[in-house]
């Protein structure tokens, strides 16, 4: 059972949210909230940006195309992708932006590519990206307490956060797409804390403890949360990275993860083992298995 939990009894510590959280946590790895910042108007707003980004010519979107980049900015075109290295290519696109650190040489905090058109796009997905921080790290610091830290626990490790917003194109399954093509091949989020918003149009699959595939859906304004390896490993195990993909139906879909990730330095070695493990060492080995075109430059 994947838990459906209030954002602001998460926020207020309701003793009954937070036993329901950890559950979640370390048994599905999967959660659904509601009741936070973002309206579910807003959420189709945002989604309406990106639908209209997605809609350009490919002329247009190549002007930002991240294959021309060291860096995870930009458009990612069909087939770029390979979560899965037994499937083929997802044949989704994508849109991603992320936290900018001036004068960084580091790819995780590049400078962000922000197509001509759209008109406003940068401006409504700038915003929505500054109100999503705050809801993922609401979340998380619900996650510490469940698990047995101070809520405040991962505070300090957040101020400059590899926080990368994406969205997610799922075009009609194409005709030609067999057994080995996904919108998302099955694959485990490769950071901390991921939250989804959707368009409502169903497509997630998240592999059970029985070894079935269960669909998760959310309505715009509710968000999926699911966590990743990094977070796994980060607590010895006490939250799960599960496996998840998009396989693609007859509809057209559009999602929005925000992939919250510490900061570069931040070590993330299971708690008291005396190890280190950068989090943008893990991070960038994750990307650079996952990218075409940062395979190609490697």
């Amino acid at each position: 059972m994947i838990p459906r939990l209030d954002v602001q009894k998460i926020a207020a510590r309701d003793p009954q949210t937070l036993a329901e959280l950890r559950q979640g946590a370390e048994q599905s790895g999967f959660l659904t909230v509601y009741n936070t910042a973002i309206t579910p108007a807003r959420m189709r707003f945002v989604i309406a940006a990106y639908r209209a980004f997605f809609d350009l010519p490919e002329a247009q979107k190549a002007k930002v195309d991240m294959a021309r980049t060291g860096s995870n900015r930009g458009w990612g075109a069909p087939q770029s992708e390979q979560v899965d290295p037994d499937a083929n290519p997802d044949y989704k696109q994508v849109f991603d932006c992320g936290f900018q650190v001036p004068g960084s040489d580091l790819a995780v905090y590049a400078p962000n590519l922000w197509p001509e058109k759209p008109e406003g796009f940068q401006q409504v997905v700038a915003a929505y990206y500054r109100d999503a921080l705050e809801v993922a790290m609401t979340i998380l610091r619900g996650i510490a307490e469940a698990i047995g830290q101070d809520a405040g626990y991962f505070d300090d490790k957040f101020d400059q956060p590899m926080a990368l917003l994406r969205s997610n194109y799922y075009p009609p399954r194409p005709d030609w797409a067999g057994d080995k093509d996904f919108g998302i091949a099955a694959h485990t989020d490769y950071g901390c804390l991921t939250l989804l918003g959707t368009d409502g149009v169903p497509g997630l699959e998240v592999l059970t403890t029985d070894g079935d595939w269960l669909p998760v859906e959310a309505r715009p304004g509710e968000f999926i949360i699911n966590f990743g390896e990094m977070l796994e490993m980060w607590t010895n195990g006490q939250v799960k990275a599960t496996l998840h993909r998009v396989k693609g139906s007859s509809d057209e879909r559009i999602s929005v993860p925000l992939f919250f990730n510490p900061n570069h330095d931040t070590n993330v070695a299971p708690m008291g083992s005396g190890e280190v493990i950068h989090a943008g060492d893990h991070l960038t080995k994750r990307f650079n298995e996952t990218y075409l075109h940062l395979q190609d430059k490697a």
